[in-house]
C-alpha cells in the first residue's frame, strides 16, 4: 500500500485505523473519507489530507481515488447491527450499493479493498461454539443479511476481475477513544465508562450470553497485517474469523471488579439487542487466519481492562 483511502474515516473503527496507517505509512498518504454532516475534527483533520466521499456516490468516489492516486481502499461504510434494523433499506444502500461502487472503482483503478465483515454474518443455524471459517451463514439481522452479500460479492470481484479484496469477521470491539455507534456488543464497551463514573450499570443484554470481542488495538493490527500479507499464502479471502476473547456480562463485570470494587450491574435486558445476540455465535475458531497470514490478538480479557479503566480515567478525568 502506497496511498491509502479510509472510507468511514471519522467512525468508530474509521477514525483510529486512520490515525494508525498515518503513523505507519506517513500523514500524507492516508486520505479521511468522510460523507457531510460526520466532518473530521481535531489531530484527524490536522494531521493528513480529508475529503468528501459517499459510497453512494461513485463519481464522487472515483474523483477522489484519481485525485489522491490510490491504491488501496478500507472500506469502513456501515449502519451497526441496532441502527440498522430501524433503517433496513438505507442498510443495503450503505453496505450492499456503496460497497458495488468501491468494487467498481477499485475495478477501474486498479485499487485493493478491504471491507470488513461481522460474526452477524451467522445465524442461529451455525455452530454456535468454536465457529468454523466455513459454515452455514443464515443471519437473521438486516445488518447480518449485508454483511454475508458483503463477502460473496467481494470474492466475485476478485475471481472475475482480479480485484484484491480481502476481509475479516470483527466480533465486537471495544475502545476507550471514539463511543459506540450502535452495535449489539456495545454494552462491553458502556460498562467501562459507568464503572470509571461511579455509576451502576443497566446491562442491556441477559446473563450467560457470549459473544465473541476484540480490543480495538489487535482489530486494527488485523486490519493492517492482513493487507500486507503475502496472496500467495491466502486460501480464504472475504471473510477470515478472528478472535481474541468470548465472554458473557458478569465475566466483564468480574474482572472490572478486581479493580474497582463495589462497581455493580444490574440486567434491564433489551428484546431486540437480545433477539440479535442470540442468533450470534459464542465463539470464533479462528485458525485460518492464524495459518494463512500469522494472526495472533495481543489482548485479553483482563489486560485489556486494565488499559480500558486507564485510559477512560484519563479521558474523563
Amino acid at each position: 500500500m502506497k496511498k491509502i483511502l479510509v472510507i468511514g474515516a471519522t467512525g468508530q473503527i474509521g477514525s483510529e485505523l486512520t490515525m494508525k496507517l498515518r503513523s505507519i505509512y506517513g500523514n500524507d498518504a492516508v486520505v479521511c473519507g468522510y460523507i457531510k454532516g460526520a466532518e473530521p475534527k481535531g489531530v484527524l483533520l490536522e494531521s493528513g489530507p480529508a475529503a468528501i466521499c459517499d459510497v453512494t456516490d461513485a463519481a464522487c468516489l472515483d474523483a477522489v481515488v484519481k485525485k489522491y492516486e490510490i491504491d488501496a481502499m478500507f472500506n469502513l461504510a456501515a449502519l451497526l447491527s441496532v441502527v440498522a434494523e430501524g433503517k433496513p433499506q438505507l442498510a443495503w444502500k450503505i453496505g450492499v450499493d456503496g460497497l458495488w461502487n468501491v468494487l467498481e472503482v477499485a475495478r477501474q483503478n486498479g485499487c485493493s479493498v478491504f471491507t470488513p465483515s461481522s460474526i452477524a454474518c451467522f445465524g442461529p443455524e451455525t455452530p454456535a461454539d468454536n465457529t468454523p471459517q466455513d459454515t452455514i451463514q443464515r443471519p437473521r439481522s438486516i445488518y447480518g443479511v449485508t454483511k454475508v452479500t458483503t463477502e460473496l460479492l467481494s470474492d466475485y470481484y476478485f475471481r472475475k476481475y482480479g480485484v484484491d479484496t480481502r476481509s475479516v469477521r470483527f466480533p465486537g470491539l471495544i475502545s476507550y477513544v471514539t463511543p459506540p455507534g450502535g452495535g449489539t456488543t456495545d454494552y462491553a464497551v458502556d460498562i467501562y465508562y459507568s464503572a470509571v463514573k461511579g455509576e451502576k450499570f443497566i446491562c442491556p443484554i441477559g446473563a450467560g450470553t457470549y459473544m465473541d470481542m476484540m480490543y480495538m488495538p489487535d482489530a486494527l493490527n488485523a486490519c493492517v497485517q492482513l493487507m500486507e500479507a503475502n496472496p500467495d499464502r491466502l486460501i480464504h479471502r472475504n471473510s477470515f474469523n478472528i478472535a481474541a476473547m468470548s465472554f458473557e456480562p458478569n465475566q466483564i463485570l468480574a474482572a472490572i471488579q478486581k479493580q474497582v470494587p463495589g462497581f455493580e450491574m444490574e440486567y434491564q435486558v433489551d428484546a431486540l439487542k437480545q433477539s440479535i445476540a442470540n442468533s450470534w455465535p459464542n465463539s470464533l475458531d479462528d485458525s485460518a487466519a492464524r495459518a494463512e497470514w500469522d494472526w495472533k490478538p495481543q489482548f485479553d480479557l483482563d489486560t485489556m481492562t486494565t488499559d480500558m479503566l486507564k485510559n477512560l480515567r484519563a479521558k474523563l478525568g
